[in-house]
């Protein structure tokens, strides 16, 4: 680089000092110490004539497809001429021999022969120009038995003897020939005379014209060449044809860029957290990567082939509503399913081709944080509706002290602590998951607050383990909340088991099935309008100031259920109000020493 900048500068101190002087002529030694500089190498240009082979994979079959096309047409086309020439020399000396058989068959001719004289216009010559004239023969030569002519389409050749040996067909053998004689190449063929006798007295050669042999060959030609011309167009239009098609279904990539791709779907379906499943248009396993095999439980069904590849997955998994969400019975997004203890959540895409793509994502890692989230919430609502109620009674029990009435203070604190202590007791003995439990609590001192009654139906026990608590206080929070407008705004309040203003809750087990039911004492839900309040942003209420658009709740509470598999209704309550019922199957999970999944052991 040094250099390299130094050279610049005398160059450009050079250029200084001539400036004003005029141009200046360069010439070797003119600087001292500095190189000769060689000429910069001109960028090399693309010749247009250079061929550049394809990239792309259509491209390219249809390259190698044209290739085979016209190598195939060309030899087929070879093939054909190569035998054809041999097969016309054949044909033409089969015809000479007949020309000279027909000839021999003469009766007069052998009787002509050993009368007649070798001389211009012997019968023999006579009866031989005959045939030659109807046959198209080129010549018909009658010889003797020394080789001497008797008749040729020269007469002056006439008693002289033949050019080529007769010596085959005076032994009494018929010969086919392709040979040079006086009148040049031709297709002949040679037969032994007979006498009466059936004695050989000489022999009958007939000629065709080489030359009309190689004619019907070269006129051959043109016409094998248009046959293979349109085999080779219907080749090339089939070849484009399916080369379109290898476009299409390759979306126009090179072998390398498809190559690459499968490379980085290896690399992105087994690295990523979440599991990937596809299915062929069977329904049978084409493709399971490894988060997909853990959470699925997925064994190996025999040693050295990949899990559960090629097998239905009807077989694989077992009946059951994982199986119909991944073979599309059950449609929808982020659809709940529980396989070995685990609570998957599924998206199913659809391909082209019948199948579909199906992705895994566990819920249970989440369960963790969605307790302490829920649990935080009804915590806040709680503490937000006591608030008020315990200002109210210590403002109360203040003046109780302050009027002397020591023992009525002491009897509304005994009557306030055990009402709320028998709640919560009731509660806890009917409800096992304290999630669950916690909310109810909750919602109970909002409702205390606003003045409504809330307790639990009847004969309602939940105490099973929940496979995923968070989503039933989603559903039933979201059932309180409804319930607590419909009955009314805040008011006084009413003692407990008033009917004027009640949410009763229901909670019930069976088997795996949680049932939720929740009943108010409000204006109820018209029958036209019972399928609609689950529709997104329906809601016959109009939006709070500060508050966002309403209509979500019973949304995703049936949203919920879909996802379980199970059903959301709401009917007419006895008395005026409206019932709702949620039943969400496989809610509960199993109990300790059983299977969790009726089909998880065929999975492992």
């Amino acid at each position: 680089m040094v250099g390299q900048r130094g050279h610049d500068t005398v160059l450009g101190t050079a250029g200084a000092s001539g400036a004003g002087a005029g141009p200046v002529t360069a010439e070797p030694g003119a600087v001292r110490g500095a190189a000769p500089q060689p000429p910069p190498a001109r960028p090399r240009r693309p010749r247009p004539w250079a061929l550049r082979a394809p990239r792309r994979m259509a491209s390219q079959v249809l390259l190698v497809q044209l290739v085979i096309a016209v190598g195939v047409t060309a030899l087929a086309t070879g093939l054909f001429l190569a035998p054809l020439s041999d097969q016309l020399d054949d044909q033409a000396t089969h015809r000479a021999l007949a020309v000279a058989q027909a000839m021999a068959s003469d009766e007069d001719l052998a009787g002509d022969l050993l009368r007649a004289e070798p001389v211009r216009g012997n019968p023999v010559q006579r009866s031989a120009e005959r045939v030659r004239r109807a046959t198209g023969a080129e010549y018909v030569v009658v010889l003797d038995r020394q080789g001497v002519r008797y008749s040729h389409t020269d007469p002056a050749l006439i008693g002289r003897r033949v050019s080529t040996d007769p010596s085959r067909a005076l032994a009494g053998h018929e010969v086919r020939e392709i040979d040079v004689g006086t009148l040049g190449r031709s297709a002949r063929g040679k037969t032994p005379l007979r006498d009466a006798d059936g004695r050989v007295i000489g022999a009958v050669s007939a000629g065709i014209r080489y030359e009309s042999v190689r004619d019907r060959l070269t006129g051959a030609v043109p016409e094998v060449a248009g046959y293979a011309m349109g085999a080779l167009g219907v080749g090339v239009l089939g070849a484009l044809a399916f080369s379109r098609v290898v476009y299409r279904r390759t979306r126009g990539l090179t072998f390398s860029d498809i190559a690459a791709l499968l490379d980085e779907r290896e690399a992105m379906l087994h690295s990523i957290r979440e599991g990937v499943l596809a299915l062929d248009g069977q329904g049978r396993v084409r493709l399971v990567n490894d988060e997909a095999q853990r959470l699925l439980g997925l064994g190996r069904p025999r040693a050295g082939e990949p899990d559960g590849i090629g097998r239905p997955v009807a077989a694989l998994l077992g009946p059951g509503r994982l199986t119909s969400v991944l073979t599309g019975e059950v449609a929808g997004t982020d659809l709940l399913a529980v396989r070995g203890g685990r609570v998957l959540v599924v998206n199913r895409m659809p391909t082209e081709d019948g199948g579909a793509v199906a992705t895994l994502r566990d819920r249970t890692e989440l369960e963790a944080l969605g307790r302490e989230l829920d649990a935080t919430r009804a915590l806040l609502d709680a503490l937000r509706a006591q608030d008020h109620e315990h200002a109210n009674r210590l403002h109360t029990l203040l003046g109780l002290l302050e009027l002397g009435l020591y023992e009525e203070a002491v009897d509304f604190v005994t009557e306030t602590v055990g009402s709320h202590r028998a709640t919560a007791e009731q509660i806890a003995e009917s409800v096992g998951d304290p999630l669950l439990a916690a909310l109810l609590v909750g919602k109970a001192t909002v409702a205390a607050e606003r003045g409504v009654a809330l307790r639990l139906a009847p004969g309602s026990r939940l105490l099973g383990r929940l496979v995923a608590p968070h989503d039933l206080v989603t559903v039933l929070g979201n059932l309180v909340d409804n319930a607590l407008e419909a009955v009314g705004a805040p008011g006084p309040s009413v003692p407990a088991g008033g009917e004027d203003r009640l949410v009763e809750v229901g909670l019930r087990a069976r088997g795996r099935t949680a049932e939720l039911t929740v009943r108010d004492t409000g204006a109820g839900v018209p029958p036209t309008q019972r399928e609609l309040v689950f529709a997104d942003g329906f809601s016959t209420k109009e939006s709070a100031p500060g508050r966002g658009g309403r209509g979500l709740g019973l949304a995703l509470v049936k949203r919920h259920a879909q996802r379980y598999g199970g059903t959301v209704s709401v009917a007419g309550a006895e008395g005026g109000g409206a019932v709702f019922t949620v039943v969400l199957p496989e809610a509960l999970a199993a109990p300790e020493g059983s299977a969790s999944d009726p089909h998880e052991e065929e999975g492992r």
